[in-house]
């Protein structure tokens, strides 16, 4: 999920820290000794806020990591462009949610290991098969405005592009046959399948274009599955590495693959690295030599 919009405040209260943090927790270094204060915006399945705790497929590896870590989570609401400043300013220690990583907002905070992969998912009418970009050709296909599959979308040969203020205009459309196919986040579109059925729609997931395809037409690599990731200010460097370590090991355990499967997702789209994870980050923010997480091949 990538947008953009408003700035919110994310202040810090100073009277929150818990009582008994230990060494330990303390040099990770957070904001508030014993607490980890995360940006997060409305976006469920992935995150939203019930009372003081964050729901959610993200909020759910984030509260195992921070128990893991003795952590206390506080989360403070914003918007998607709020929550990459509330790091970059260091008002927040993370912000998670469907993050992706990117080159340019890496030079300016920092970021964990994937903690799942982003596949490119389409919602279709039930019944209807589309598995590569050739097959888009000429089709009606939606998406919401600002997110990157509008750039893919317009280099679709003879295809139109429907774009949306939020996912229930591309839900609506789709149920109603004025679009072909939906373009939005994988668990997105398996929630709606759940809670809106008369709709009929399935969840599909793309073949990804060739390197040929994208170096061709470069919008096309909206197309691929993107790394998420958690970002941190850039000076968090001990609390980045301690929840990658985190996130590591719910790869080996299986935590991972049982959250996954708990808001519907497929683990084997979710939680193995396509080829180029590795070699967008070797050399940039991790070493040459740097393995992405992956369950079992």
């Amino acid at each position: 999920m990538l947008l953009i919009p408003a700035v919110a405040g994310c202040g810090s209260d100073g009277d929150d820290e818990p009582k008994n943090v230990s060494a330990k927790t303390a040099a990770l270094g957070t904001i508030t000794p014993g607490v980890i204060k995360v940006a997060v915006q409305p976006y469920a399945p992935y995150t939203s806020v019930q009372g003081d705790k964050i729901v959610g497929l993200d909020g759910d590896i984030l509260a195992y990591a921070a128990k893991k870590l003795g952590l206390e989570v506080k989360p403070q609401v914003t918007d998607f462009a709020g929550m990459l400043a509330g790091v970059q300013s260091r008002r927040v220690d993370i912000t998670i949610g469907g993050v992706a990583w990117s080159a340019d907002r890496q030079k300016q905070g920092l970021f964990t290991d994937p903690p799942y992969y982003s596949p490119p998912a389409m919602a279709v009418r039930s019944g209807k098969t589309y598995k590569t970009v050739d097959d888009l050709k000429g089709l009606q296909l939606g998406t919401v405005e600002g997110y990157v599959w509008v750039k893919s979308i317009q280099a679709v040969p003879d295809a139109k592009l429907h774009a949306y203020p939020d996912a229930n205009g591309v839900f609506d459309d789709l149920g109603a046959g004025r679009v072909d196919v939906g373009f939005l986040d994988p668990l997105i579109i398996i929630a709606a399948q759940k809670e809106r059925p008369e709709l009929k729609i399935d969840t599909q997931y793309m073949t990804p274009p060739t390197a040929a395809q994208v170096k061709a037409k470069p919008a096309y690599e909206y197309f691929q599955p993107y790394q998420t990731g958690f970002y941190l200010p850039r000076k968090a460097t001990k609390l980045e590495k301690a929840i990658s370590a985190q996130i590591d090991a719910m790869y080996e355990n299986g935590e991972l693959e049982k959250l996954v499967k708990k808001y519907g997702g497929d683990p084997e789209q979710f939680l193995k690295p396509s080829a180029d994870v590795a070699t967008a980050r070797r050399g940039v923010d991790r070493p040459q030599d740097w393995t992405p997480p992956s369950i079992a091949q």
